[in-house]
């Protein structure tokens, strides 16, 4: 199955029902597919290898990800909040393309060797014409269906290829088939050029549920959109569901049509969650784990799993809720050792997963081993009963001494503190023990003494695994799906010497 295959089920199935936009005038599915098929024309007569995406989340982005399949040209959505000169570098490698981008920043973007721009009202225009179709072929399930540019640091991006088969999976193994009611509303917020972004708009459409597109997230433009829409299903990182519960908190409301909220992207802090589902309890939350490579989610920790670790005095029951679940029965899921060796149940090593929805293939090269299994470069372990606790990056894990210690578990332990409001745990150069424990911490109110904070981690975990580098900040540095920088928080501090308590 590809893609547009997926948006012409919807279409014949329920082709009067609302698949994204308003639910005053939002487009139907069977309008959507017609401009689906329409943009599929417009962009067959473009001398182009792919379909580039430059703009927020809005009309034109899902006809144009089910135009780019309807004649098999891979959909490449970039990173609009890039600078301009590292956003037309991005570009430059997507060449020879055609790209869709908003009209206030098609001037970003001119003059880039062989891409032709075209601005969204002006792609929203021609999609309008019910005459036009394809007279390509749509693609095979074997065919590139989206190239995603990873958020690189020190060199440039790697560009990782999903093919139709490997999304294609992802939905049909997560997702039943029209299996949404009529009134169900999903509000996207995460952005296109992340893989949850693009993999909302799949399962919407398979599942039949209306989709409704914030272009920017606030908290307070969240909630006005789930309350004007009557939106009933959610994703969302860490960082955003903390500020709608304060939004919400702020406002006294609680959102009574909410039915679900899955979150993803970033480490959940315990203390989020629980205020969270305290606040909404009639919400199913849903825990998932993936990554671009793996067509998004690969592990689960379920509404019934949240519901059974909250309410659970066993503590081995209780910590499950800082887990990400257990992988989909459609996969195989390991943790291995530095040897490769298969691990047993609690201890620490390397993510390692396969399935077919795993794509593990860049533009240049594939990471899949000859038996199909792809090394995430996530740390993690297993339980007894399969939950997996991810503890971050292994280029994230502190070496001191020799020791392994998981940034994680010092980040739970010191925000526990009543006056830490975030924190952010990292290892920096270290001259006799290779690397020492670093800390960034935003206080509440009260800026604490280091001494009350050491002390504070230093009676609930063994004294190695406090911290030793200590800094204050107003805020730490997220990316805009969640994810905290450790890396630049890492070479700030290893830079400078961190501020005086």
């Amino acid at each position: 199955m590809h893609a547009a295959l997926i948006l012409e089920m919807a279409a014949e199935a329920f082709p009067e029902r609302t698949a994204t936009g308003p639910v005053a005038d939002g487009l139907t599915y069977a309008e959507l597919a017609a401009r689906a098929r329409a943009g599929g024309a417009w962009l067959h007569g473009r001398e182009a290898a792919s379909v580039v995406f430059v703009g927020l989340n809005g009309p034109a982005l899902p006809v144009a990800l089910f135009a780019s399949a309807e004649i098999g040209r891979p959909f490449a959505p970039l990173n609009y909040r890039l600078p301009d000169l590292e956003l037309r570098r991005l570009l430059a490698r997507t060449a020879p393309s055609v790209a869709i981008v908003d009209d206030d920043m098609i001037s970003r973007l001119a003059g880039v060797a062989g891409v032709e721009l075209a601005s969204a009202s002006q792609f929203e225009a021609v999609c309008r014409d019910p005459g036009r179709r394809a007279a390509a072929p749509p693609a095979a399930e074997r065919d590139i269906a989206v190239l995603l540019f990873t958020s690189g640091t020190t060199a440039d991006p790697k560009v990782a290829v999903l093919r139709h088969r490997h999304l294609a999976s992802y939905v049909i193994s997560t997702v039943e088939f029209m299996g949404a009611e009529a009134d169900e509303a999903a509000l996207v917020s995460v952005p296109p050029y992340h893989i949850a972004g693009l993999a909302a708009i799949l399962t919407g459409v398979y599942a039949g549920r209306r989709s409704v597109y914030l272009p920017a997230f606030t908290a307070g433009a969240w909630v006005d959109a789930a309350r004007r829409e009557g939106v009933t299903h959610a994703m969302l990182v860490p960082t955003m569901l903390q500020r709608i519960v304060e939004e919400l908190e702020a406002r006294g409301e609680r959102l009574p049509q909410l039915r679900s909220l899955s979150y993803g992207g970033g480490r959940m802090p315990a203390p989020v969650i629980e205020r969270a589902m305290a606040l909404l309890p009639q919400v199913d939350f849903v825990n998932g784990y993936g990554l671009t490579e793996t067509s998004s989610t690969i592990a689960v920790l379920t509404a019934q799993d949240h519901r059974a670790a909250m309410s659970s005095a066993d503590p081995a029951v209780r910590r499950r809720l800082g887990s990400v679940g257990r992988p989909l029965p459609s996969l195989e899921l390991e943790i291995r050792g530095p040897a490769g060796e298969r691990l047993p149940p609690g201890a620490s090593g390397e993510v390692h997963v396969r399935g077919d929805q795993v794509a593990g293939e860049y533009q240049h090269g594939k990471a899949l081993s000859e038996d199909g299994w792809f090394a995430t470069r996530d740390a993690g372990f297993l339980d007894e009963e399969g939950y997996l606790f991810v503890e971050g990056r292994l280029d994230d894990v502190i070496v001191r001494g020799g020791e392994n210690i998981s940034p994680g578990e010092v980040e739970d332990v010191l925000r526990l503190h009543p006056d830490v409001a975030d924190v952010a745990v990292f290892g920096i150069p270290d001259d006799h023990w290779g690397e020492k424990v670093a800390c960034a911490v935003v206080a509440r109110g009260r800026r604490p003494a280091v001494e009350e904070l050491a002390a504070w981690a230093r009676s609930r975990l063994r004294s190695t695994k406090t911290p030793e580098a200590w800094a204050f900040r107003d805020a730490l540095p997220y990316n805009e799906t969640g994810k905290l920088l450790r890396r630049q928080l890492r070479a700030e501090m290893s830079e400078a010497a961190p501020a005086p308590a």
